[in-house]
C-alpha cells in the first residue's frame, strides 16, 4: 500500500527511472528552436540587407509555442565576402499571429487575432512607432487566416491598402424568451433571453472545425476602414489572395484569388470535405475589383457576405480543375500558378503538380478571358536521377530572381526537400541545391540574386544557408553556412548524435506484376539512420501517414530523440509516396493494405541482408495510414516486429467511412481512382465488406506485439473511436495494449505536452519491450 501511494502512476521502479531518465534526454531537443520562417528587409545599400526570422520553441508549461523574432543585417562584399551581424537577443511576438513588411520594407502590418470577443487589431508599424492600429470588431469578420492554405495578406504596390482572408462573422441566432421564439428586432432585454443554436454549418474539417468561411476583406490604411470584397459567392471559400498590378492608366484596382466551392459532396452534393493535406479539392483562380474602387469614405461596408448583383468575380481558369498560389512577376507582366489538377482528376489526396503562366495585359479589363499554358508538365516516369516533378505544399510570397522570368521553389526530390530554380518562359528547372548530398534544403526568402536557406538531415538540426549563382546566368550554386545565435542548442543535440549516420537505400520492387505501369515498378526508398554499431543495434521502422505524403531526409525532433536512444531507424517512402513521378504515386490507390504492406517488409528485408539490422529487435510506429500500416504489419508479419506504436491510425475503414472529414479517401485508396464514380454517404454492403477487408482489423486475432495506441480526442481526419476499437479488440485477444489519449488534441498530436508525452511514452515503451528480447 505504502508503494502505491509514493508512486499513484503503478510505475516499476525500472520504468519509473527510465521515464526519468527519457524526459531529460527528450528536453533537449524540445529546446532546440524552429526556423518557420523569413524575410528579408530592403534596404538603401544594395550590399545591405535585413533578415528577420520568425522562430518557435515549444513552452510545455503554457502547452503552446513561443514565437520570436530574430534580425540579422547580411552585408556582401563581392562573392567571397559575407558577414551576418546577430541581434544580441530575440524578441518574443508571442500574441502575434502574423508580421508582413510592405513592398519596400518601410512598414510591417501586425496582426493580432482577436480572442473569443475581443476584436482583431492590425498595427501599421512605421519605423519606430504604431502608425495606425484599428480593431476589427467580429460583426465585420472573424480571426484571420494565418495557416499554410487559405493563408493570404497581400499589400498594393502604393502601400495603402491591404488585403487578406478572414472568418465571415458568424450567422445570426435564434433568440428565445419565457414566451418562446423572440422576433428579429423585440426590444426585449437581452438578460431574459438565451440564443439557439439555428442551422448547423459546414467546415473544411480537419483544423478547421471553428472556421470555415473563409472570405476577402481589404483595409483602406489611410481611412482606417475595413470591407468586405463585392461579387463573391457566399457558396465560394476563398484564400491566397494577391494584388493584381496597377494599370499604366491607374485605373481599376483588381485582386486575384483561389477559390473552393463547397459542392465537393458525392455526386456534385453540396459538402466541404476535409481539406488539410487535400489538393484535390477543385478550386480556381478568380479576380474582383478592390471594394474600395469608386466609393466614397464613409460609404456603409458590405458585411452581411451578400453579393453585389453588379459585380461578379471572374473565373481565370476555367477548364482547369485546380489553382493555386497565384504569383505576379514583379514587372507584372505574368502571373503563374500551380495546379494540383492531377490530385483532383485522380482522387488522390496529393499528386503531382504542374506549373502553368498566364500573360497579364497591362490594360486588363473583367469581360477579357486570358489564355493559360503549361510550362512545367507533370512527370510521369522519371529518368534515374532526373526531376521527378513538382511536389510543393508552398510558395514564397515572393519567389522571384531579380531577372523577372526566374522562380525559386521548394520541392520534394525523392526522399529529400530541394531548391528549384524554373525558368517561366522556357519551362527548364534547375536543381540549384547539392546533388551529392542527403540533406533536404528549404528556401526561406530571396536577396536579389541570392537565395537563404536552411539545410537539415535527421541527425542535424536545421542550419541556415546563403546561396549565390556561381555565374550571372545561375551556372551553379554557391552555398555558404552561416554562423547563427541558434547554433549554440543545434551543437548539444549534434553531440548527441555522434555516432549516427545516414544513408539513403533504393530498394528494389521484387517480382513486379504486369498490371503495374512503368513508374511503378521503379525502385522506392528509405531513409536509414545508423548507429555506431547498427547490426546490433534495436531498429524502429518509421512510416509516413498520406499514403500520399512523403518522409523528406530533414530533422524531425520525434526521430532524432529516438535515434538518440540508440536505435537504428528505418524511415519508408513505400511507392504511393509523392517525390518519384505520377505513376509510381497513382501505383498504390486500390492496393492499400498489400503493395505498401509488402514494400515496407521488402525494406525491412533489404537491410536485413545487408547486414544492416537486427532482424529480432524491430519496432514499427506510424501516424494516420502510417498507423494503418503499422497495425496491417503486426498482423500479417507477426513474427517480424517486437512492439508497435501507432498514432491516431486508421484501423476500420468501414467505420472510418461515416465519421472522417475525408470519406473520398476511403473509396480512393481501397478502391481504386474508378471510385470516384460510385462513392456515396451510404456505402453499400458490398463496399463495407470490401473497406473492413482492407483495414488491419481483419487481422487482429494474429497480432503478437503489444502495442501503444496515441490519440488524438478532437481529430475529426481519424476520430479517436478508430483506435479505441482496434485496441479494445486486442484486450479482447488478450493482447497487451496501452491506450494513451489527449482529449483536446486533432490529427497530429502536435501541442506541446502532447508531443512531448506521446515520444516519451514511445521511447520508454519501445526499450522496455526491445530490452526484453534475448
Amino acid at each position: 500500500m505504502s508503494w502505491e501511494k509514493e508512486n499513484p502512476l503503478r510505475m516499476d521502479a525500472m520504468t519509473s527511472e527510465e521515464y526519468a531518465s527519457q524526459s531529460k534526454l527528450l528536453q533537449e531537443f524540445t529546446n532546440v528552436p524552429s526556423i518557420d520562417s523569413a524575410l528579408i528587409l530592403k534596404t538603401n545599400n544594395e550590399d545591405r540587407s535585413t533578415a528577420m526570422f520568425s522562430v518557435s520553441q515549444p513552452d510545455l508549461l503554457a502547452n503552446s509555442n513561443r514565437k520570436y523574432i530574430l534580425y540579422s543585417h547580411i552585408t556582401r562584399a563581392g562573392t567571397n565576402s559575407l558577414d551576418f551581424q546577430w541581434s544580441p537577443f530575440p524578441t518574443e511576438i508571442t500574441g502575434v499571429s502574423v508580421i508582413v513588411p510592405s513592398p519596400s520594407g518601410s512598414k510591417l502590418l501586425v496582426v493580432r487575432n482577436g480572442e473569443k470577443d475581443c476584436p482583431t487589431k492590425l498595427e501599421i508599424v512605421y519605423q519606430s512607432h504604431v502608425e495606425k492600429e484599428i480593431h476589427v470588431v467580429k460583426s465585420m469578420h472573424g480571426p484571420l487566416y494565418t495557416d499554410e492554405w487559405f493563408h493570404g495578406i497581400s499589400w498594393n504596390q502604393e502601400e495603402t491598402l491591404i488585403a487578406y482572408i478572414a472568418e465571415a462573422p458568424t450567422q445570426p441566432k435564434p433568440a428565445f424568451n419565457h414566451s418562446g421564439f423572440r422576433k428579429e428586432g423585440s426590444s426585449e432585454a437581452d438578460c431574459n433571453t438565451w440564443k439557439g443554436q439555428g442551422d448547423w454549418e459546414e467546415n473544411w474539417g480537419e483544423r478547421y472545425s471553428n472556421k470555415g468561411r473563409p472570405s476577402l476583406f481589404v483595409l483602406d490604411i489611410a481611412r482606417g476602414q475595413v470591407r468586405a470584397a463585392k461579387g463573391i459567392s457566399t457558396s465560394l471559400s476563398v484564400g491566397q489572395v494577391v494584388w493584381a498590378p496597377a494599370s499604366s492608366s491607374g485605373s481599376q484596382k483588381y485582386l486575384v484569388f483561389v477559390g473552393w466551392l463547397e459542392h465537393n459532396g458525392f455526386q456534385n452534393t453540396a459538402r466541404k470535405l476535409g481539406i488539410k493535406y487535400c489538393s484535390n479539392r477543385p478550386c480556381a483562380l478568380y479576380a474582383i475589383p478592390c471594394p474600395f474602387e469608386g466609393s466614397e469614405p464613409d460609404s456603409t461596408p458590405a458585411s452581411d457576405g451578400k453579393s453585389d448583383s453588379s459585380i461578379v468575380a471572374r473565373n481565370l481558369t476555367t477548364g482547369f480543375s485546380s489553382a493555386l498560389f497565384p504569383r505576379f512577376s514583379r514587372d507584372g507582366k505574368l502571373l503563374v500558378f500551380l495546379s494540383s489538377k492531377q490530385a483532383v482528376d485522380s482522387g488522390a489526396h496529393n499528386a503531382t503538380d504542374s506549373l502553368h503562366i498566364i500573360n497579364w495585359p497591362s490594360e486588363w479589363k473583367m469581360d477579357k478571358q486570358l489564355d493559360v499554358n503549361e510550362m512545367v508538365p507533370i512527370v510521369m516516369c522519371p529518368e534515374d536521377g532526373c526531376f521527378p516533378g513538382l511536389y510543393c505544399s508552398s510558395m514564397l510570397s515572393d519567389p522571384w530572381l531579380p531577372d523577372g522570368c526566374t522562380m525559386i521553389l521548394t520541392s520534394a526530390w525523392r526522399s529529400t526537400e530541394v531548391i528549384l530554380s524554373i525558368d517561366v518562359l522556357s519551362g527548364k528547372v534547375t536543381r540549384i541545391t547539392p546533388e551529392d548530398s542527403y540533406y533536404s534544403w528549404s528556401a526561406l526568402a530571396l536577396d536579389g540574386n541570392n537565395v537563404l536557406a536552411v539545410s537539415s538531415s535527421p541527425i542535424d538540426p536545421p542550419y541556415i544557408r546563403y546561396g549565390h549563382p556561381v555565374t550571372p546566368e545561375g551556372q551553379g550554386w554557391t552555398w555558404d553556412e552561416v554562423t547563427s545565435p541558434l547554433m549554440a542548442s543545434n551543437s548539444k543535440v549534434k553531440s548527441l548524435l555522434l555516432h549516427h549516420s545516414v544513408s539513403i537505400l533504393k530498394i528494389p520492387v521484387p517480382s513486379p506484376s504486369n498490371d503495374l505501369s512503368d513508374g511503378g515498378k521503379l525502385p522506392f526508398e528509405a531513409i536509414f539512420v545508423s548507429c555506431k554499431d547498427s547490426s546490433h543495434s534495436p531498429t524502429v521502422v518509421i512510416l509516413h501517414g498520406g499514403p500520399h505524403s512523403v518522409s523528406v531526409s530533414s530533422y524531425s525532433r520525434s526521430s532524432a530523440f529516438l535515434a538518440s536512444l540508440g536505435f537504428n531507424l528505418l524511415i519508408i517512402n513505400y511507392r504511393g509516396t509523392p517525390g518519384y513521378g505520377e505513376e509510381a504515386l497513382q501505383s498504390l490507390p486500390g492496393k492499400v493494405g498489400s503493395q505498401d504492406v509488402q514494400d515496407c517488409l521488402t525494406a525491412l528485408d533489404f537491410t536485413i541482408k545487408e547486414e544492416l539490422v537486427d532482424a529480432s529487435k524491430v519496432a514499427v510506429v506510424g501516424i494516420s495510414h502510417g498507423g494503418f500500416l503499422t497495425t496491417h504489419l503486426i498482423g500479417q508479419a507477426p513474427d517480424r516486429f517486437v512492439v508497435a506504436a501507432a498514432r491516431n491510425p486508421v484501423c476500420n475503414l468501414s467505420l472510418m467511412i461515416g465519421t472522417t472529414d475525408i470519406p473520398d479517401w476511403c473509396y480512393i485508396v481501397a478502391c481504386g481512382t474508378e471510385a470516384k464514380q460510385y462513392a456515396s454517404e451510404a456505402p453499400s454492403s458490398n463496399h463495407l465488406h470490401l473497406f473492413y477487408q482492407k483495414s488491419p482489423i481483419a487481422h487482429i486475432s494474429k497480432v503478437k506485439a503489444p502495442l501503444l495506441m496515441l490519440l488524438g480526442g478532437a481529430d475529426l481526419r481519424v476520430p479517436a473511436s478508430n483506435g479505441l476499437q482496434y485496441a479494445r479488440g486486442l484486450r479482447e485477444r488478450g493482447g497487451e495494449v496501452k491506450i494513451m489519449m489527449f482529449p483536446e488534441d486533432i490529427h497530429e498530436i502536435n501541442l506541446p505536452r502532447s508531443d512531448f508525452e506521446s515520444f516519451l511514452n514511445i521511447g520508454v515503451w519501445f526499450k522496455k519491450h526491445l530490452n526484453a528480447v534475448a
